[in-house]
């Protein structure tokens, strides 16, 4: 039996040898036997430990992971990566704990992060024929790798991140769940951080790779938009000449994206194929349009996903997807959680309180706005939050821009939407004199704070103003949970 087995014979992720050279790392049970080291499954969070896995643990700014090792090996952790800038105490500790381990590879590294990272790269390494495509961009990641992933599936055998699992630690994550019968890896790459978008790119290597558009979210870390291109435009790096990337052709940094791409550059947008014929935006209802005169609709409203939609289809047609493939794939997308989710009951409610920045909360206003029905429009506007120090003028940019959009109730959510408030305020008193009916009439209601008593009082306020056939519109960042108004106006269940 070799190393690359466990003692039941199933396979391991990596072998020890591999492992030790990809994270440049040392065992501290030198006589561990190599025919015991297996791992089936990675986490890094404890809680999550499921027999045979590799547990990696984080050193955060208030907490270290090493610490829950205990509750790892309890729950049946086979291997676990132990980082030198642990505490000394911690470290002797563990070290005591490998001495005579037979069992568990504990095994010594630099940086646990850095360690998780590139044992995913090596695993990556061993999937040389998979076809490797990734998303990223400011808004919209998550929707277009899930249009993208249920077009592919109609002629591959894909691997796809679940959720938004994208980041420093979601994305090395995510790739250990790719298998040999996977024809095709489809991953999303988010930014909390300079160079992050660099580093997991290095772990994954996209041959093919798609940006929604380059916007404001993060931009209080980054500082500004041309900082967010740079750290964008990373996911490009590993691109050959055999390989594509997509970028929409009307964003103001399109030009920037393509510069030094080694692939092929293919721009996508309304106007860009003449394959692809918008037949008519319906709204709330999606929108059809046709492939190859093949008529299909995008049940997702709103321009900003048809445009998701095609970058999707522009990485399809690329790889050899058909018309009837994109269809199927179009058609059979499933609702997406939070994301523009149409929930229809006594109201219609527009759900879209997974995640907000000033550009997603702009073409959500213009949705609704372009909406025609019979009753009243009532927005609820959440915080959007690591915007640093541009929060002010963009949540006040948004409560000017919330006002003008056919609203007649707007209610600002959160300690951050207070600058939108005073800005619509100030506008529509301003507008009343001016006899602005539409404008002066507007509702507008503050609620300073996100815990449960200010859910409640959303929710009163909505209910006692709201009447059926109103529209009701959730945006916001995630941490707001504006979704908790939902169940207390009566559309829990709905959809």
């Amino acid at each position: 039996m070799t190393d690359a087995l466990c003692v039941e014979n199933i396979e391991s992720l990596l072998k020890l040898s591999e492992t030790l050279e990809a994270v440049g790392g040392v065992l501290l049970n030198g006589n561990f036997p190599e025919q015991n080291f297996c791992f089936t499954s990675v986490q890094t969070d404890s809680r999550l430990i499921a027999e045979k896995s590799l547990f990696v643990p984080l050193i955060g700014e208030f907490q270290d992971g090493h610490s829950y090792i205990p509750q790892a090996l309890e729950k049946g952790a086979s291997a676990v990566f132990i980082s030198k800038k642990t505490s000394k105490n911690l470290l002797e500790a563990l070290k005591k704990e490998a001495a005579d381990n037979k069992n568990v590879a504990f095994i010594l590294v630099e940086n646990t992060m850095q360690a998780l990272q590139k044992a995913a790269a090596a695993y990556v390494r061993k999937f040389p024929r998979l076809i490797r495509c990734a998303v990223t961009g400011s808004s919209g990641k998550t929707t277009t790798k899930e249009i993208t992933a249920s077009i592919l599936r109609q002629k591959f055998s894909v691997i796809a991140t679940k959720g938004n699992f994208n980041s420093e630690t979601g994305l090395p994550l995510s790739v250990f769940n790719i298998r040999s019968e996977h024809e095709l890896g489809l991953f999303e790459m988010g930014m909390n951080r300079v160079n992050e978008i660099g580093e997991i790119a290095e772990v994954f290597k996209p041959n093919y790779a798609i940006i929604t558009n380059i916007g404001t979210a993060h931009i209080g870390i980054l500082g500004s938009r041309q900082n967010i291109a740079n750290e964008k435009k990373k996911i490009f790096t590993y691109i050959d000449s055999f390989g594509a990337a997509f970028i929409p052709e009307k964003d103001d940094f399109a030009s920037f994206l393509e510069k030094g791409v080694k692939g092929k550059v293919v721009k996508y947008g309304v106007d860009c194929d003449e394959s692809v014929k918008l037949i008519a935006d319906e709204g709330l209802s999606g929108t059809v349009f046709s492939v190859d005169g093949l008529e299909m609709r995008l049940s997702l409203p709103g321009k900003y996903n048809f445009l998701n939609a095609l970058g999707a289809i522009a990485l399809a047609k690329t790889l050899g997807c058909t018309a009837e493939q994109i269809k199927t794939g179009i058609e059979s997308l499933k609702p997406l959680g939070g994301r523009s989710t149409i929930k229809k009951g006594k109201f219609t409610v527009l759900e879209d309180c997974y995640n907000a920045n000033p550009d997603s909360m702009e073409k959500a206003l213009d949705l609704c706005a372009d909406t025609k029905i019979q009753g009243k429009k009532i927005y609820v506007l959440g915080d959007m939050l690591e915007l640093g120090e541009e929060s002010e003028k963009e949540h006040a940019r948004i409560g000017e821009k919330a006002l003008f959009s056919d609203a007649d109730m707007i209610v600002f959510f959160g300690f951050e939407m207070n600058f939108a408030f005073e800005k619509a305020i100030e506008i529509a008193e301003r507008k009343s004199s001016l006899a602005d009916e539409k404008i002066s009439s507007v509702r507008l209601v503050y609620i300073g704070n996100k815990d449960e008593a200010a859910v409640n009082d959303a929710a009163k306020e909505i209910s006692e103003f709201a009447e059926s056939g109103d529209l009701i519109m959730l945006k916001g960042s995630r941490g707001m949970g504006l979704e908790r108004i939902l169940p207390l106006i009566g559309m829990g269940g709905e959809s």
